[in-house]
């Protein structure tokens, strides 16, 4: 294999969330004991943005279209995003986070969250940089500075040892830091497992990157999304050094808005002044039409957001009671976003075989655990922001289906 082919070959997106239906079938003749579990498909590898389960934000859909009537003023924003609501967003998430922010120089409008991801890594690794990523941790983070030819430091995350916060080895990310890596890189409420740092995690990591001089990147794409009597630190509002943090965050998932394809970061100028130049060269601008639907973002009707993550919350519980009965499974209830991670029992098939058998049998679509770490190979992924009745029944036909290839 040459070197660019190589460089690709690491992306390995084959198993990613959404790319499900275009993996190989196999010998289902010498897997499957049994026929289809009926009921309704369900795709937990992505949230569903129908009407029947969870639409987009009231209003987007209009101010798209006022984006659009405005022509050119709207599609041809600067670089880095149109400045009068880079200037609304900033003042919401200044708000939100706790700490001042300047919409024109420390805020950059990019296409997803994943464009923003991107930026992000590029604009802090080189090749050769060692850079930290928790396990498990969002897919994206460790292939991307592979992709950039940094080197993955890993840090334990045991989520399934305690009751509260995340389980952040520190003793490891200190390490990690006097190895000689300068970024550290992870997702608050962690993706997948749902769990949030607690505050003295996050001081923790605040005065750790303080010390040994290192640049930490935050995606925080679900704070939103909190449940009942959860805590929630902002980085950015902690003690940390506010021209070495980059936080990121959206109206993709929580709000339903991924199809109009729209992220943020904001921190650091000097970072954000790099990713403008680098998103000049990939895609020029986030959407500039679809940018529009910004102003809906913090701004929903009063009383939607709370019964969102009661909706949320309801089906978590729901689901949470159907794994739990399954003998030698484990999972946490996640504390915000909607994501579910539990740990399988031992299974008489591999990883993927089982995914493929869940989606074939079951009409059941989920993540494979090795996509956030390469030690999750007993863990599936499962985002239930899905129709309430749907992803129950979907559940259960998992835990039979787990039940029936489980080692007894």
């Amino acid at each position: 294999m040459n070197p660019i082919e190589e460089k690709f070959a690491r992306l390995a997106t084959d198993h990613a969330p959404g790319q499900e239906v275009r993996q190989a079938e196999l010998d289902w003749g010498r897997l499957l004991r049994g026929d289809k579990l009926p009921g309704t498909p369900v795709d937990f590898s992505h949230g569903d943005v129908d009407e029947s389960a969870f639409a987009p934000t009231p209003g987007s859909l209009d101010e798209f279209v006022k984006g659009f009537e405005r022509g050119g003023e709207q599609a041809y924003t600067e670089y880095r995003g149109s400045a009068e609501i880079r200037e609304r967003v900033a003042e919401h998430l200044a708000e939100f986070t706790g700490a001042p922010l300047s919409g024109a120089n420390e805020l950059i409008i990019t296409p997803g969250t994943q464009g923003a991801l991107f930026l992000a890594i590029a604009s802090t690794v080189a090749t050769g940089d060692k850079v930290a990523i928790v396990r498990p941790d969002y897919f994206a983070n460790r292939k991307l500075v592979q992709f950039m030819g940094g080197e993955v430091v890993p840090i334990r995350m045991d989520y399934l040892g305690r009751s509260t916060g995340a389980g952040i080895d520190l003793d490891e990310l200190e390490a990690a830091f006097k190895s000689g890596v300068k970024t550290f890189l992870f997702s608050n409420p962690n993706n997948p497992a749902g769990v949030v740092y607690a505050r003295d995690e996050i001081e923790s990591i605040a005065a750790l990157a303080n010390l040994y001089g290192a640049t930490v990147v935050v995606d925080q794409l679900y704070s939103r999304l909190l449940y009942s009597d959860v805590r929630y630190s902002h980085l950015r509002a902690s003690a940390i050094d506010a021209d070495n943090v980059i936080t990121i965050m959206g109206p993709s998932k929580t709000e339903s808005l991924s199809g109009f394809r729209l992220g943020v970061a904001f921190g650091a100028a000097r970072l954000i002044d790099r990713m403008e130049k680098l998103q000049a060269i990939v895609s020029l601008r986030a959407p500039g039409y679809c940018q529009a639907v910004l102003r809906t973002w913090f701004a929903e009707p009063s009383g939607w957001m709370a019964d969102r993550i009661a909706k949320h919350q309801a089906i978590r519980d729901d689901l949470m009671k159907v794994l739990l009965a399954v003998e030698g499974l484990e999972a946490r209830a996640p504390e915000a976003g909607s994501y579910l991670f539990p740990r399988l029992p031992a299974l008489s098939v591999g990883l993927l075989d089982f995914v493929r058998i869940l989606r074939h049998q079951a009409g059941v679509t989920v993540t494979p655990g090795t996509e956030f770490s390469p030690l999750c190979t007993d863990s599936v992924r499962l985002n239930f922001s899905q129709n309430h009745e749907a992803a129950v029944q979907a559940i259960e036909r998992t835990a039979e289906l787990v039940n029936r290839y489980r080692v007894r």
